[in-house]
Protein backbone atom coordinates (compact mmCIF):
# COMPACT_ATOMS: atom_id res chain seq x y z
CA UNK A 1 0.00 0.00 0.00
CA UNK A 2 1.49 3.34 -1.06
CA UNK A 3 1.86 6.14 1.48
CA UNK A 4 -0.49 8.30 -0.60
CA UNK A 5 -3.22 5.70 -0.04
CA UNK A 6 -3.24 6.36 3.71
CA UNK A 7 -5.65 9.18 4.73
CA UNK A 8 -3.10 10.80 7.06
CA UNK A 9 -4.87 14.17 6.75
CA UNK A 10 -7.48 12.79 9.17
CA UNK A 11 -4.88 13.08 11.95
CA UNK A 12 -4.15 16.38 13.69
CA UNK A 13 -0.85 17.71 12.42
CA UNK A 14 1.09 18.07 15.69
CA UNK A 15 4.56 16.91 14.68
CA UNK A 16 6.71 16.43 11.59
CA UNK A 17 6.54 12.84 10.37
CA UNK A 18 8.30 11.22 7.42
CA UNK A 19 6.12 9.88 4.57
CA UNK A 20 5.98 6.26 5.69
CA UNK A 21 3.68 4.13 7.85
CA UNK A 22 5.01 1.43 10.15
CA UNK A 23 2.97 -1.75 9.90
CA UNK A 24 4.93 -4.41 11.79
CA UNK A 25 7.59 -4.74 14.49
CA UNK A 26 9.63 -7.58 15.93
CA UNK A 27 12.33 -7.17 18.56
CA UNK A 28 14.77 -4.47 17.43
CA UNK A 29 13.19 -4.13 13.97
CA UNK A 30 10.32 -2.25 12.32
CA UNK A 31 8.84 -2.67 8.81
CA UNK A 32 7.09 0.11 6.89
CA UNK A 33 4.28 0.03 4.33
CA UNK A 34 6.80 -0.61 1.54
CA UNK A 35 8.28 -3.64 3.30
CA UNK A 36 11.51 -1.81 4.19
CA UNK A 37 13.16 -2.90 7.45
CA UNK A 38 14.62 -0.50 10.05
CA UNK A 39 16.87 -1.11 13.04
CA UNK A 40 15.12 0.78 15.85
CA UNK A 41 17.21 2.50 18.54
CA UNK A 42 14.33 4.78 19.55
CA UNK A 43 11.85 2.07 20.56
CA UNK A 44 8.88 4.38 20.99
CA UNK A 45 10.99 6.92 22.95
CA UNK A 46 12.35 4.38 25.46
CA UNK A 47 8.99 2.61 25.72
CA UNK A 48 9.50 -0.87 24.24
CA UNK A 49 11.86 -2.21 26.89
CA UNK A 50 11.57 -5.77 25.56
CA UNK A 51 11.49 -4.75 21.90
CA UNK A 52 8.59 -4.73 19.46
CA UNK A 53 5.76 -7.22 20.07
CA UNK A 54 7.67 -9.57 22.39
CA UNK A 55 6.02 -12.94 22.94
CA UNK A 56 5.51 -12.49 26.69
CA UNK A 57 3.60 -9.22 26.18
CA UNK A 58 1.53 -10.62 23.30
CA UNK A 59 0.67 -13.65 25.44
CA UNK A 60 -0.19 -11.53 28.50
CA UNK A 61 -2.51 -9.34 26.43
CA UNK A 62 -4.24 -12.27 24.79
CA UNK A 63 -4.67 -14.19 28.04
CA UNK A 64 -6.06 -11.21 29.96
CA UNK A 65 -8.30 -10.07 27.09
CA UNK A 66 -9.92 -13.48 27.17
CA UNK A 67 -10.71 -13.10 30.88
CA UNK A 68 -11.44 -9.45 31.69
CA UNK A 69 -10.68 -6.17 29.94
CA UNK A 70 -12.03 -3.74 32.52
CA UNK A 71 -14.60 -3.85 35.32
CA UNK A 72 -14.28 -0.05 36.00
CA UNK A 73 -11.94 1.45 38.58
CA UNK A 74 -14.79 1.38 41.10
CA UNK A 75 -13.86 -2.28 41.68
CA UNK A 76 -10.65 -4.17 42.44
CA UNK A 77 -9.11 -6.32 39.71
CA UNK A 78 -6.46 -8.99 40.10
CA UNK A 79 -3.74 -7.78 37.66
CA UNK A 80 -3.61 -4.28 39.19
CA UNK A 81 -3.33 -5.68 42.71
CA UNK A 82 -0.58 -8.09 41.64
CA UNK A 83 1.41 -5.40 39.81
CA UNK A 84 1.12 -2.92 42.68
CA UNK A 85 2.36 -5.61 45.06
CA UNK A 86 5.41 -6.30 42.85
CA UNK A 87 6.30 -2.61 42.75
CA UNK A 88 5.91 -2.18 46.50
CA UNK A 89 7.92 -5.33 47.24
CA UNK A 90 10.79 -4.10 45.08
CA UNK A 91 10.95 -0.48 46.25
CA UNK A 92 10.86 1.76 49.33
CA UNK A 93 7.25 2.78 48.65
CA UNK A 94 3.96 1.58 50.08
CA UNK A 95 1.18 2.64 47.70
CA UNK A 96 0.60 2.68 43.93
CA UNK A 97 -1.92 4.50 41.73
CA UNK A 98 -1.92 3.41 38.10
CA UNK A 99 -2.38 5.90 35.26
CA UNK A 100 -2.37 5.84 31.47
CA UNK A 101 0.66 8.06 30.83
CA UNK A 102 3.72 9.50 32.50
CA UNK A 103 2.26 13.01 32.29
CA UNK A 104 -0.80 11.80 34.17
CA UNK A 105 1.40 10.15 36.79
CA UNK A 106 3.33 13.41 37.25
CA UNK A 107 0.09 15.37 37.42
CA UNK A 108 -0.95 12.99 40.19
CA UNK A 109 2.35 13.52 42.00
CA UNK A 110 1.80 17.29 41.91
CA UNK A 111 -1.72 16.87 43.28
CA UNK A 112 -0.56 14.47 45.99
CA UNK A 113 2.22 16.84 47.11
CA UNK A 114 -0.20 19.77 47.22
CA UNK A 115 -2.73 17.72 49.19
CA UNK A 116 0.02 16.74 51.63
CA UNK A 117 1.00 20.40 51.93
CA UNK A 118 -2.59 21.38 52.64
CA UNK A 119 -2.77 18.83 55.43
CA UNK A 120 0.73 19.13 56.88
CA UNK A 121 2.34 22.45 55.90
CA UNK A 122 -0.39 25.10 56.27
CA UNK A 123 -1.33 24.97 52.58
CA UNK A 124 2.20 25.06 51.12
CA UNK A 125 1.94 24.23 47.42
CA UNK A 126 5.10 25.26 45.54
CA UNK A 127 7.22 22.53 44.00
CA UNK A 128 10.79 23.39 43.04
CA UNK A 129 11.62 21.90 39.64
CA UNK A 130 14.60 22.36 37.31
CA UNK A 131 15.66 24.23 34.21
CA UNK A 132 15.53 22.02 31.10
CA UNK A 133 13.38 19.42 32.87
CA UNK A 134 10.48 17.67 31.16
CA UNK A 135 7.50 16.30 33.09
CA UNK A 136 4.74 16.02 30.49
CA UNK A 137 2.23 17.93 28.36
CA UNK A 138 -0.71 18.60 30.65
CA UNK A 139 -0.99 22.24 31.74
CA UNK A 140 0.44 21.54 35.19
CA UNK A 141 3.26 19.29 33.98
CA UNK A 142 4.20 21.75 31.22
CA UNK A 143 4.33 24.45 33.90
CA UNK A 144 6.52 22.21 36.06
CA UNK A 145 8.82 21.54 33.10
CA UNK A 146 11.80 23.75 32.41
CA UNK A 147 11.73 23.16 28.65
CA UNK A 148 12.39 26.51 26.94
CA UNK A 149 9.99 25.71 24.07
CA UNK A 150 7.12 25.61 26.56
CA UNK A 151 7.77 29.11 27.89
CA UNK A 152 5.18 30.99 25.80
CA UNK A 153 2.70 28.18 25.15
CA UNK A 154 -0.84 28.00 26.55
CA UNK A 155 -0.57 30.96 28.89
CA UNK A 156 -1.26 31.54 31.69
CA UNK A 157 0.77 28.71 33.17
CA UNK A 158 -0.11 26.95 36.41
CA UNK A 159 1.67 28.83 39.20
CA UNK A 160 3.94 27.32 41.80
CA UNK A 161 6.95 25.83 40.03
CA UNK A 162 10.12 27.89 40.63
CA UNK A 163 13.09 26.57 38.64
CA UNK A 164 16.48 25.66 40.11
CA UNK A 165 19.60 24.49 38.23
CA UNK A 166 20.38 20.80 38.12
CA UNK A 167 23.42 19.77 40.21
CA UNK A 168 23.42 23.15 42.00
CA UNK A 169 22.11 22.55 45.51
CA UNK A 170 22.46 26.22 46.46
CA UNK A 171 20.07 27.19 43.65
CA UNK A 172 17.51 24.86 45.22
CA UNK A 173 18.03 26.27 48.72
CA UNK A 174 17.50 29.83 47.47
CA UNK A 175 14.04 28.93 46.15
CA UNK A 176 12.73 27.26 49.29
CA UNK A 177 10.26 29.39 51.22
CA UNK A 178 7.17 29.17 53.39
CA UNK A 179 5.06 27.97 50.44
CA UNK A 180 7.44 25.20 49.35
CA UNK A 181 6.13 21.67 49.74
CA UNK A 182 8.41 19.55 47.52
CA UNK A 183 11.28 19.28 45.06
CA UNK A 184 10.72 17.31 41.83
CA UNK A 185 13.71 15.95 39.88
CA UNK A 186 14.56 13.57 37.06
CA UNK A 187 17.56 11.32 37.81
CA UNK A 188 18.46 11.90 34.16
CA UNK A 189 16.97 14.72 32.08
CA UNK A 190 16.33 12.75 28.91
CA UNK A 191 14.71 15.47 26.81
CA UNK A 192 17.50 17.88 27.74
CA UNK A 193 20.00 15.54 26.10
CA UNK A 194 20.65 12.83 28.72
CA UNK A 195 21.86 15.21 31.44
CA UNK A 196 22.47 13.33 34.68
CA UNK A 197 21.71 14.50 38.18
CA UNK A 198 24.87 13.38 39.95
CA UNK A 199 24.58 10.84 42.73
CA UNK A 200 26.06 13.38 45.16
CA UNK A 201 23.50 15.99 44.11
CA UNK A 202 20.61 13.57 44.65
CA UNK A 203 21.98 12.70 48.09
CA UNK A 204 22.30 16.40 48.96
CA UNK A 205 18.76 16.95 47.67
CA UNK A 206 17.42 14.16 49.87
CA UNK A 207 19.25 15.58 52.88
CA UNK A 208 18.01 19.11 52.19
CA UNK A 209 14.38 18.12 51.71
CA UNK A 210 14.43 15.95 54.82
CA UNK A 211 15.91 18.76 56.94
CA UNK A 212 13.39 21.28 55.66
CA UNK A 213 10.39 18.96 56.00
CA UNK A 214 9.77 18.80 52.24
CA UNK A 215 8.85 15.95 49.93
CA UNK A 216 11.28 14.61 47.34
CA UNK A 217 9.62 13.52 44.09
CA UNK A 218 11.64 11.56 41.53
CA UNK A 219 10.28 11.54 37.98
CA UNK A 220 11.40 8.11 36.73
CA UNK A 221 9.25 8.09 33.60
CA UNK A 222 12.37 7.62 31.47
CA UNK A 223 14.80 6.08 33.99
CA UNK A 224 12.58 3.61 35.86
CA UNK A 225 12.06 -0.11 35.22
CA UNK A 226 15.66 -0.97 34.46
CA UNK A 227 16.71 1.63 31.88
CA UNK A 228 19.83 2.68 33.85
CA UNK A 229 20.87 -0.82 34.94
CA UNK A 230 19.05 -0.58 38.28
CA UNK A 231 15.34 -1.18 38.70
CA UNK A 232 14.85 2.49 39.65
CA UNK A 233 17.27 5.23 38.58
CA UNK A 234 17.48 6.82 42.04
CA UNK A 235 18.94 3.60 43.46
CA UNK A 236 22.36 4.54 42.06
CA UNK A 237 22.45 7.35 44.64
CA UNK A 238 21.17 5.15 47.45
CA UNK A 239 18.33 7.51 48.36
CA UNK A 240 14.72 6.89 49.42
CA UNK A 241 12.37 9.50 47.88
CA UNK A 242 8.84 10.15 49.08
CA UNK A 243 7.15 9.94 45.67
CA UNK A 244 8.16 8.27 42.40
CA UNK A 245 6.50 8.35 39.01
CA UNK A 246 6.85 5.61 36.40
CA UNK A 247 5.79 5.30 32.77
CA UNK A 248 7.15 4.39 29.36
CA UNK A 249 8.82 1.02 30.00
CA UNK A 250 6.38 -0.06 32.72
CA UNK A 251 3.92 -0.96 29.96
CA UNK A 252 6.48 -2.27 27.48
CA UNK A 253 4.57 -0.55 24.67
CA UNK A 254 1.03 -0.21 26.05
CA UNK A 255 -0.27 2.90 27.85
CA UNK A 256 0.58 2.28 31.50
CA UNK A 257 2.21 4.48 34.13
CA UNK A 258 2.14 4.80 37.90
CA UNK A 259 2.25 7.23 40.81
CA UNK A 260 4.07 5.54 43.69
CA UNK A 261 4.38 6.97 47.20
CA UNK A 262 5.33 6.08 50.74
CA UNK A 263 2.60 5.23 53.20
CA UNK A 264 3.27 8.48 55.09
CA UNK A 265 2.62 10.63 52.03
CA UNK A 266 -0.35 8.72 50.58
CA UNK A 267 -3.00 11.16 51.76
CA UNK A 268 -5.55 11.16 48.93
CA UNK A 269 -9.12 10.87 50.18
CA UNK A 270 -11.96 9.26 48.27
CA UNK A 271 -12.77 11.40 45.25
CA UNK A 272 -9.43 13.24 45.17
CA UNK A 273 -7.97 11.11 42.38
CA UNK A 274 -9.32 8.74 39.75
CA UNK A 275 -9.73 8.03 36.05
CA UNK A 276 -11.84 5.79 33.86
CA UNK A 277 -9.00 3.55 32.67
CA UNK A 278 -6.67 3.76 35.68
CA UNK A 279 -5.61 0.30 36.85
CA UNK A 280 -7.08 -1.31 33.74
CA UNK A 281 -6.44 -5.08 34.09
CA UNK A 282 -5.44 -5.46 30.43
CA UNK A 283 -2.63 -2.92 30.79
CA UNK A 284 -1.62 -4.09 34.28
CA UNK A 285 -1.29 -7.66 33.05
CA UNK A 286 1.30 -6.40 30.58
CA UNK A 287 3.06 -4.44 33.32
CA UNK A 288 3.30 -7.66 35.31
CA UNK A 289 4.88 -9.44 32.34
CA UNK A 290 7.39 -6.59 31.94
CA UNK A 291 8.42 -6.68 35.61
CA UNK A 292 8.71 -10.47 35.45
CA UNK A 293 11.26 -10.05 32.66
CA UNK A 294 13.21 -7.18 34.20
CA UNK A 295 13.43 -8.90 37.60
CA UNK A 296 14.74 -12.17 36.16
CA UNK A 297 18.23 -13.02 37.52
CA UNK A 298 20.94 -11.33 35.46
CA UNK A 299 18.63 -9.09 33.41
CA UNK A 300 19.68 -5.78 34.99
CA UNK A 301 23.34 -6.80 34.92
CA UNK A 302 22.83 -7.41 31.21
CA UNK A 303 21.52 -3.86 30.80
CA UNK A 304 24.64 -2.51 32.51
CA UNK A 305 26.90 -4.64 30.29
CA UNK A 306 25.05 -3.60 27.13
CA UNK A 307 25.23 0.05 28.15
CA UNK A 308 28.98 -0.19 28.67
CA UNK A 309 29.38 -1.91 25.29
CA UNK A 310 27.28 0.72 23.52
CA UNK A 311 29.16 3.61 25.12
CA UNK A 312 32.53 2.04 24.23
CA UNK A 313 31.44 1.62 20.61
CA UNK A 314 30.08 5.17 20.40
CA UNK A 315 33.25 6.57 21.97
CA UNK A 316 35.38 4.87 19.33
CA UNK A 317 33.06 6.11 16.58
CA UNK A 318 33.18 9.63 18.02
CA UNK A 319 36.97 9.62 18.03
CA UNK A 320 37.04 8.38 14.43
CA UNK A 321 34.79 11.21 13.25
CA UNK A 322 36.14 13.86 15.66
CA UNK A 323 32.83 14.26 17.44
CA UNK A 324 32.11 15.07 21.10
CA UNK A 325 31.52 13.25 24.36
CA UNK A 326 29.44 10.15 24.96
CA UNK A 327 27.50 10.15 28.21
CA UNK A 328 24.62 8.42 29.94
CA UNK A 329 23.81 5.48 32.17
CA UNK A 330 22.75 1.97 31.27
CA UNK A 331 20.88 2.05 27.97
CA UNK A 332 20.05 5.76 28.00
CA UNK A 333 23.01 7.20 26.13
CA UNK A 334 23.81 10.39 24.21
CA UNK A 335 26.44 11.35 21.64
CA UNK A 336 27.45 15.01 21.25
CA UNK A 337 27.92 15.72 17.54
CA UNK A 338 29.62 19.11 18.25
CA UNK A 339 27.69 20.67 15.39
CA UNK A 340 24.01 21.12 14.60
CA UNK A 341 23.60 18.25 12.17
CA UNK A 342 21.39 15.94 14.24
CA UNK A 343 18.20 16.44 12.21
CA UNK A 344 19.97 15.85 8.90
CA UNK A 345 21.77 12.86 10.39
CA UNK A 346 18.59 11.18 11.65
CA UNK A 347 16.97 11.69 8.24
CA UNK A 348 19.90 10.10 6.43
CA UNK A 349 20.11 7.31 8.99
CA UNK A 350 16.42 6.55 8.46
CA UNK A 351 17.00 6.38 4.71
CA UNK A 352 19.76 3.86 5.49
CA UNK A 353 17.41 1.78 7.66
CA UNK A 354 18.35 3.06 11.13
CA UNK A 355 16.03 4.92 13.50
CA UNK A 356 17.68 7.40 15.87
CA UNK A 357 16.46 10.26 18.06
CA UNK A 358 17.78 13.84 18.20
CA UNK A 359 16.53 15.67 21.33
CA UNK A 360 18.88 18.57 20.59
CA UNK A 361 20.22 19.95 17.28
CA UNK A 362 23.74 18.77 18.15
CA UNK A 363 22.94 15.54 19.96
CA UNK A 364 21.78 11.96 19.39
CA UNK A 365 19.97 9.91 22.06
CA UNK A 366 20.07 6.10 22.04
CA UNK A 367 17.21 4.22 23.73
CA UNK A 368 17.26 0.62 22.46
CA UNK A 369 15.30 -2.24 23.97
CA UNK A 370 16.85 -3.42 27.23
CA UNK A 371 17.43 -6.85 25.70
CA UNK A 372 19.26 -5.46 22.66
CA UNK A 373 21.92 -7.87 21.40
CA UNK A 374 25.61 -7.24 20.78
CA UNK A 375 25.02 -8.02 17.11
CA UNK A 376 22.29 -5.39 16.90
CA UNK A 377 24.50 -2.80 18.60
CA UNK A 378 27.32 -3.64 16.20
CA UNK A 379 24.98 -3.26 13.23
CA UNK A 380 23.75 0.09 14.54
CA UNK A 381 27.32 1.33 14.99
CA UNK A 382 28.27 0.22 11.47
CA UNK A 383 25.24 1.95 9.94
CA UNK A 384 25.86 5.13 11.93
CA UNK A 385 29.54 5.07 10.98
CA UNK A 386 28.63 4.89 7.31
CA UNK A 387 26.02 7.66 7.53
CA UNK A 388 28.41 9.93 9.44
CA UNK A 389 31.11 9.27 6.89
CA UNK A 390 28.85 10.34 4.05
CA UNK A 391 27.45 13.35 5.90
CA UNK A 392 30.79 14.70 7.10
CA UNK A 393 32.70 14.01 3.89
Amino acid sequence: MKFSDFPVQALMDVTARPPLVFVRGEGAWLWDNNGKRYLDFVQGWAVNCLGHSPARIVEALAAQAGKLITPSPAFYNEPSIALAKRIVENSDFGRVFFTNSGAEANEGAIKLARKWGALNKAGAYEIVTFEDSFHGRTLATMSASGKPQFAALFEPKVAGFPKARLNDIESVERLIGDQTVAVMVEPIQGEAGVVEATDDFLRHLRDLTSRRGLLLIVDEIQTGVGRTGRLWGHQHAGIAPDIMTLGKMLGGGVPLAALVATERVSCFEHGDQGGTFNGNPLMCAVGGAVLDAVLEPGFLQGVEASGAYLMKGLTALSARHRLGAVHGRGLLVALDLRQEIAAKLTDQARDAGLLLNAPRPHLLRFMPALNVSVEEMDEMLALLDRVLGNLLA
